[in-house]
């Protein structure tokens, strides 16, 4: 008999999801974080908290229903409890979770406190989807290799799980863009102080309107730039795209 049981991950050969609380007291944002969450695969939405009192309460919860929740995107600045103290509260408790900080705070002293209180990521507000899925891929990759315990043997093993946390993982762009494609148009939207249309944008770069179009669009799913209607042209509607500039 084996003294540990067989992880999922040992009987079907496939990772399980990573189960997340999502600790944010403004619903609309608690929503988009989660809308976000559920774009990634990997990923599985274990719930969401609005204060430091429930999170606590739901981890400790799921631990003992032996449903552990693995990561927590924590707000800072909660009504009840400040981030810091709810993550120190955990590691008291021994709830074995990590901790991505998700705050508008850019405070020295705050990040310093996060660190030394286990956070593992540290996201400022506002971001974009982008964003949001680099540090969610890299965490990904970092709680992989930890839980490859045929793999953690030795220094340079644990070396390579924490660099995971600071090396970029590519995000994979949807079928049919090109990284090329798409860093000339970030560009270009970028350099322009006006909305740009499907067809600006076809002049510009010398690429097809339905080829403008996507990558327009693919850029205003994932936060990156602002689409709004363009009003007052003849013909069909269009909409405009504008650089999110934070």
């Amino acid at each position: 008999m084996p003294d540990d049981p067989l992880s999922p991950t040992e009987i079907t050969g496939e990772p399980r999801p990573i189960r997340v609380l999502i600790v944010e007291d403004e619903p609309l944002t608690a929503e988009a974080h989660a809308a976000y969450l559920l774009r990634l695969p990997g990923f599985e939405l274990a719930g969401s908290a609005s204060t430091g009192q429930s999170a606590l309460r739901q981890l400790t919860e799921a631990a003992a229903a032996g449903i552990p929740v693995e990561l927590v995107l924590m707000d800072m600045n909660l009504p009840d409890l400040h981030g810091l103290d709810v993550s120190r509260r955990l590691r008291a408790a021994n709830l074995d979770c990590d901790i991505i900080a998700i705050t508008a705070m850019r405070d020295l002293q705050v990040v310093r406190g996060a660190i030394s209180a286990g956070v593992v990521q540290y996201l400022i507000k506002p971001f974009t989807y982008a964003t949001f899925a680099q540090k969610l891929t890299t965490y990904r990759e970092f709680h992989r290799q930890l839980g490859e315990r045929s793999r953690v043997t030795s220094q340079a093993d644990v070396d390579q799980a924490f660099n995971s946390l600071r090396t970029p993982t590519p995000v994979m762009l949807p079928k049919g863009l090109a990284e090329g494609t798409l860093a000339s148009v970030t560009e270009f939207l970028k350099a322009r102080s006006t909305p740009v249309s499907a067809a600006e944008l076809t002049d510009a770069l010398g690429i097809s309107r339905v080829t403008a179009r996507r990558y327009l669009e693919h850029l205003a799913d994932d936060g990156s730039v602002l689409r709004s209607p363009r009003y007052g042209t003849p013909g069909r509607p269009e909409n405009e795209y504008t650089w999110r500039r934070e």
